[in-house]
């Protein structure tokens, strides 16, 4: 399903035969587990242009998280779950940066000078917010709402991926399980996933923190849901056969978890 973008807010930034801001697959699923991922797309809208970037950047880590969307669809379509996707590339606007923090519209990534980021007006800022941002996590809440209200159960997992390489970093981790102040949902995974050549982070190299990220903070903790953010190495993910590697290995795990999962999240709903 493809929510409809308000065009009388779009100010141009995208055409009627654009994709939207945000894909929502499978809403009507009862699954506990609910998907979302921040990161999903390289694509920019025509009205950006390429932001002075060389094709081959925009294809890079600092574009959207490599793998992550090929890796939630297939694990999403095997628990039949629901997953929410966003349409356009981090670097028109971060869908999981608060829109108040520095990278929320990068002027840089990782090194990389974002030319076409450079000296926007309020209003620019403003149209980016509306037209890809707002509608990304309306749809989150949206789906929340509505299951609460149908009383189903809901744990959400964020699915990301991460560059082996960021500068002045060496990155061991194959896979990271990022929490902030609620760790139920790592912790089951964490204790729980075969870590026979696998190195396994515990908010390692990345965790979820209040001034750098928006979904987890937004639609996890303050709504008291069990989360995860799952952050799986790029390399990991650099073809059909990684991806599928890690879509069972996930998949398993969830499946495998499933009774203590559910009892969580239901225990939540009655808190």
């Amino acid at each position: 399903m493809h929510p409809k973008t308000d065009r009388s807010i779009a100010n141009g930034l995208l055409q009627p035969d654009e994709p939207p801001a945000v894909e929502i697959v499978n809403p009507a699923s009862n699954a506990t587990a609910l998907f979302i991922c921040d990161h999903a797309s390289r694509r920019l809208p025509r009205s950006l242009g390429s932001l002075g970037l060389t094709p081959a950047q925009l294809e890079s880590h600092i574009g959207w998280d490599i793998g992550a969307a090929d890796l939630a669809r297939r694990v999403a379509a095997r628990l039949s779950a629901t997953l929410v996707l966003s349409g356009y590339s981090r670097l028109a606007i971060d869908c999981n940066r608060p829109l108040a923090a520095p990278g929320s519209i990068p002027a840089e990534s990782a090194g990389t000078p974002i030319p076409g980021n450079a000296a926007l007006t309020p209003a620019d800022i403003t149209a980016r917010r509306r037209v890809f941002f707002e509608p990304y996590h309306q749809a989150i809440a949206d789906l929340l709402d509505r299951r609460r209200a149908a009383g189903s159960p809901t744990a959400l997992f964020s699915i990301h991926s991460f560059t082996p390489d960021y500068p002045g970093e060496i990155r061991p981790w194959h896979v990271d399980f990022a929490y902030n102040r609620d760790r139920r949902l790592a912790g089951l995974l964490l204790d729980a996933i075969d870590r026979h050549g696998l190195v396994v982070g515990d908010n390692q190299p990345y965790k979820v923190e209040d001034d750098d990220d928006c979904s987890i903070p937004q639609h996890g903790e303050r709504r008291g849901i069990p989360h995860v953010l799952i952050e799986i190495r790029q390399d990991m993910l650099s073809d059909e056969t990684g991806i599928a590697a890690w879509a069972d290995r996930l998949t398993e795990l969830i499946v495998r978890l499933g009774p203590q999962i559910d009892r969580i999240a239901r225990e939540t709903m009655s808190a």
